[in-house]
């Protein structure tokens, strides 16, 4: 075995590792079934549904011998004779008994099948029912193709018509059953995208790992764009799944209902369709291997020309006063480039298929006549026969060839599952990476405690800080000061919990008891009532008490601007940094943490502002942290600790420090 095929065969593993670890949660859970569970109760499926259509038929079939006896056996004698066979030979036990194996797998596993999972396979038993209907009506029309070219070839103007309002019945009975069944496909679909859009939302945000996966960071996280994969990448697996799902049952129904018939009327094509199947198949996936390649380049430049547009769209008003259009301009064009480069080369792949998949479809229809001409115009068989056969070998070739007329979706499909799998071990790796490892965090309801602790940024060997150790206890106040750059955010994310320091221990409150206020405070998508409660529940307070907390942070004025707290802005926009920073001292006020932590939350404010807002904090029970560059900001403050960027640093009560 080559070192291309042992290539090729570990990467079609992982890739049906990962197609099972993203599909099989929905219908059975991962941690109690394994793979071959899943693919079993997909047969045992098979199994309920083609006993379920059996039972059904037969049942049908009594009722029309006791009504219609002779429209019966004139038209559908076919299948009444194909009936009585099976149940009066061992196929009858046969298909008795795999309708009551796969039920009993069902019965076996409904332990798993809770939490809705029964309701998810019933939906996907309906919709395979419906593709079985069709599909048996499909294999009737053959025969009424059939019968129908013979009354045409012998005149048989009343029979004619009498088989053509079969054939309209027929046209007739399949179109709901159809529609219905592209009904609950969407519906499955959409019930599955929500389900895995929730599941990878509640990983994504536990934990803080949106945090650690910074979209932005690709060389650290190896994951570009969060959003496109929650979002597109989601709603394309689970309906691209569905439809390799469906399709793949749609063809083993088609060619199973049209095999026998094809084999009764030619041996000799039905043997020349799967050598030819066999083939063309071959050469195109061998061909197509390259578009799985492209297409997972195609998604990831697609999304990063969108996030520029996005990031512009963001930052408008920076943009404009720096009247930066020009390298804004440049940057989006150059990712245009690369969709536009990138989708050449995808054009030329698809070109290239599209007419070797062609070229195989046409040579297909030569076929039917190449072969069955000898036995027709031997005298063989009657035309009808010969159409029965053209009808049935298109159907059973269509079903052969369903991978090869789907090898660009499916390549589509390829990438994206390794895009969306990636994303999802990625947040789990990084959940459970900050699950263990958290010996040297510790919950202190009193206190801020920090003892020996070595500051470095994440990957990095540049000090901030060695051998910290500082308390900082209820209604203590400390002032974070030093240079430029010296790591003064970067002590604030490590009390805050974001980063973690190599060496040493800290102490710090609960969730909740600490609050962090920005430079630039952080405005969600929501109502003003929303942005001033974040992130408590907005519940929690009545409109007179917002009202209240905007006056006391000199927001008066947003209360005459939007006198109704439920109406939705596009707040960042909308209110100045001063305006923003104003309403989180007000979001501070309402969430009453018993620690803060500022960083240089005053810094767009005026002097007067600026003390008007710490004299409200001194006024409340809590701790405060706060970095500034302010001599002001001393007179709030009892201790200063001053960091100097290369590990150092002092402290010292404010009352004897000097700013330099």
């Amino acid at each position: 075995m080559t070192e291309t095929t042992i290539s090729n065969n570990r990467t079609l593993k992982h890739q049906l590792s990962s197609l099972r670890k993203l599909a099989q949660p929905f219908f059975l859970p991962l941690e109690q079934s394994s793979g071959w569970n899943f693919i079993w109760l997909l047969i045992s499926l098979l199994f309920c549904v083609g006993g379920i259509v059996l039972i059904f038929i037969t049942g049908l079939i009594q009722f029309l011998e006791n009504i219609q006896p002779i429209l019966l056996e004139k038209y559908f004698g076919g299948v009444q004779g194909t009936i009585h066979s099976i149940w009066s030979s061992w196929w009858g036990f046969f298909f008795s008994g795999i309708f009551f194996i796969g039920s009993l797998s069902f019965f076996n596993y409904r332990h798993q099948l809770r939490n809705k999972r029964w309701l998810h396979w019933s939906l996907l038993g309906v919709i395979v029912l419906m593709l079985l209907a069709v599909n048996g009506i499909n294999a009737g029309i053959g025969f009424i193709a059939r019968d129908l070219t013979n009354a045409l070839v012998d005149k048989q103007e009343s029979g004619f018509y009498k088989i053509l309002g079969i054939y309209a019945c027929c046209f007739i009975v399949a179109l709901p059953i159809r529609v219905s069944q592209i009904f609950f496909t969407y519906k499955l679909g959409l019930i599955w995208r929500e389900w895995l859009s929730k599941s990878l939302i509640v990983d994504y945000m536990k934990n803080k790992a949106y945090y650690i996966l910074n979209p932005n960071d690709e060389e650290e996280t190896d994951v570009d764009n969060p959003d496109q994969r929650i979002t597109d990448d989601t709603r394309a697996f689970t309906g691209q799944s569905l439809s390799f799902t469906l399709g793949i049952f749609d063809a083993f129904l088609t060619f199973s209902l049209n095999i026998l018939i094809l084999w009764s009327i030619s041996t000799t094509l039905t043997l020349s369709l799967f050598g030819y199947a066999a083939f063309a198949t071959s050469v195109l996936i061998i061909a197509g291997k390259n578009l799985v390649r492209i297409d997972y380049d195609q998604l990831r430049y697609e999304a990063d020309f969108r996030y520029g547009l996005v990031h512009i769209r963001d930052n408008a008003e920076s943009i404009a006063f720096y009247s930066g259009e020009e390298p804004e301009k440049a940057e989006t064009q150059r990712r245009l480039s690369e969709v536009v480069t990138n989708f050449n080369l995808l054009i030329i792949w698809r070109v290239i298929i599209d007419v070797m998949r062609r070229s195989i479809n046409y040579a297909g229809n030569f076929f039917p006549y190449l072969i069955m001409a000898i036995p027709y115009f031997a005298g063989e068989i009657d035309y009808g026969r010969f159409i029965q056969a053209s009808f049935a070998f298109g159907m059973v070739e269509g079903s052969l060839f369903f991978i090869v007329n789907q090898i660009e979706e499916l390549a589509k499909f390829t990438a994206g599952i390794s895009r969306l799998e990636g994303f999802q071990s990625k947040v789990e790796k990084v959940s459970n990476t900050i699950i263990v490892d958290d010996s040297n965090l510790g919950i202190n309801n009193n206190s801020i405690i920090i003892k020996d602790a070595d500051l470095y940024p994440p990957g990095s060997k540049k000090k901030i800080v060695l051998n910290l150790s500082i308390n900082i206890n209820q209604n203590d106040s400390l002032l974070v000061v030093g240079p430029s750059g010296c790591g003064k955010t970067s002590l604030l994310r490590m009390i805050s919990g974001l980063w973690k320091p190599i060496k040493g221990n800290i102490y710090r409150p609960k969730t909740g008891d600490l609050l962090f206020i920005p430079q630039k405070p952080y405005m969600i998508l929501g109502s003003l009532r929303e942005q001033l409660c974040y992130p408590t529940d907005q519940n929690k307070f009545s409109d007179d008490q917002l009202r209240s907390v905007l006056k006391e942070v000199n927001l008066s004025s947003l209360i005459d601007r939007y006198p109704d707290l439920t109406i939705k802005q596009d707040w960042p926009r909308i209110l100045s940094l001063g305006e923003q920073q104003r309403l989180a001292f007000g979001r501070l006020l309402l969430n009453s943490p018993r620690f803060v932590v500022l960083d240089e939350a005053t810094s767009a404010l005026d002097i007067k502002t600026e003390e008007h807002l710490y004299s409200l904090l001194s006024k409340r029970d809590l701790a405060v942290i706060s970095v500034g560059h302010r001599p002001t900001l001393m007179g709030f403050h009892e201790s200063v600790l001053e960091l100097s960027g290369d590990g150092s640093w002092r402290l010292q009560p404010s009352s004897s420090y000097q700013f330099s």
